[in-house]
C-alpha cells in the first residue's frame, strides 16, 4: 500500500512526537503541537519538498535508506518500522540477530504448561527454556543444548527417533532457513562446522540446500521411561524477540500417547511423594527430582 496510507501514518507520528521528544530546541508560540514537516526532514536527513510529497501521496517507493532515517526520526518501535515499510509497499529488512535469552513472561508462560512439554528455541535451534515436562521428554538426549546436536551427534537419537531420517531432514531443513538470517554469525558458521565435521549424513542432507520453516508436525518417539508416543507439535513465532519460537507438543486425547505423557509427567515431574517447595512451574517436585531434574541448557 502506497500514497495516502503513508502519508496519514506519518502525519500521525509527527504530531504525537515533540521537539522535546527530539532533542530540538524551539522558542515562541507554535500552530503544531508535534515535528513540523521541516524538522523531521532535518531529522531523517532528506529534502523538505520530498518529505512533503511522501505526506501528500505524491512520492512513492521510498528507499529502505529513506525509510530507516524516517523511523529514526520519528523514533518508530520494530513494530510500527515494520508497519511504515509495508505503507510504503516495501519488505521490512529481516532481523538478524538471534535473540540470546528468554523473557520472564514467556518464561512464567511455558512453566504454566503442567501437562504437555513446551520450549522455546531460536534460529539456531538452540533450546533457550523448557518446562518440567518437555526436560522429561527430550531427557535421553541430554546434555546437548541444540536440537541439530541432538538429532546428528547423540549417541541414543536413532533410537529416540525411530523415523530418525523423516526427524533428519526436517531439522536440516528448519537449519537451511535460518541461514538466510544468520549469514556470517560466527555462532551460526560455528554449529554448522561442527555437525558436519560429526555427521556424514548431516553433510549430505544439508548439500541439498532444502529449506523449510518449523510450523507443525506429527513426530514419533521412543521414550525409555513410556515407550512409543506419537506427539504433534506447533511452533509459534514469538514478536518482539528475533527469531524465537514457542514449540508446544500434544498428544490426540484418549490416545495411547497421551496416556503415555501423563505417566512420563507422574514419573519424572510430580510423583506421588513430593515434597512442598515447588519448583519454578509450581507443581511439586518429588525429593530425587530435585537433583536429577534436567535441562538442556
Amino acid at each position: 500500500m502506497t500514497g495516502s496510507g503513508l502519508g496519514e501514518f506519518l502525519r500521525a507520528r509527527r504530531a504525537q512526537r515533540t521537539p522535546q521528544d527530539a532533542g530540538l530546541l524551539y522558542s515562541g508560540q507554535r500552530k503544531v503541537s508535534g515535528l513540523r514537516r521541516e524538522e523531521v526532514a532535518v531529522l531523517a536527513g532528506v529534502n523538505v519538498d520530498y518529505y512533503t510529497r511522501l505526506e501528500q501521496g505524491r512520492e512513492r517507493n521510498p528507499s529502505p535508506q529513506v525509510l530507516d532515517a524516517l523511523a529514526r526520526a520519528l523514533d518508530l518501535g520494530p513494530a510500527a518500522r515494520e508497519h511504515l515499510y509495508r505503507l510504503a509497499g516495501s519488505t521490512p529488512p529481516a532481523e538478524s540477530a538471534i535473540e540470546p535469552g528468554v523473557g520472564v513472561e514467556l518464561r512464567q508462560l511455558i512453566d504454566g504448561y503442567l501437562a504437555t512439554p513446551v520450549f522455546v528455541i531460536n534460529r539456531m535451534l538452540d533450546v533457550l527454556a523448557t518446562n518440567a515436562l518437555a526436560d522429561a521428554l527430550f531427557a535421553p538426549l541430554r546434555p546437548a543444548g541444540n536440537l541439530a546436536e541432538m538429532v546428528f551427534l547423540h549417541p541414543a537419537a536413532r533410537r529416540f527417533y525411530p523415523q530418525w531420517d523423516r526427524a533428519a531432514q526436517a531439522t536440516v531443513a528448519n537449519l537451511r532457513s535460518a541461514s538466510g538470517f544468520a549469514q556470517h554469525d560466527p555462532r551460526f558458521e560455528s554449529l554448522i562446522e561442527a555437525l558436519s565435521e560429526g555427521s556424514p549424513a548431516f553433510r549430505e542432507l544439508w548439500g541439498t540446500h532444502q529449506v523449510r520453516g518449523k510450523t507443525h508436525e506429527a513426530k514419533d518417539f521412543l521414550h525409555p521411561d513410556v515407550g512409543a508416543l506419537t506427539l504433534t507439535y506447533q511452533a509459534f513465532d514469538v514478536r518482539g524477540a528475533a527469531g524465537q519460537q514457542l514449540v508446544i507438543y500434544h498428544a490426540e486425547p484418549g490416545s495411547r500417547s497421551a496416556e503415555a505423557l501423563g505417566m512420563l509427567r507422574a514419573l519424572r515431574v510430580v510423583e506421588p511423594e513430593s515434597i512442598s517447595a515447588p519448583h519454578s512451574s509450581g507443581v511439586p517436585m518429588a525429593a530425587g527430582d530435585l537433583e536429577t531434574r534436567l535441562r538442556f541448557a
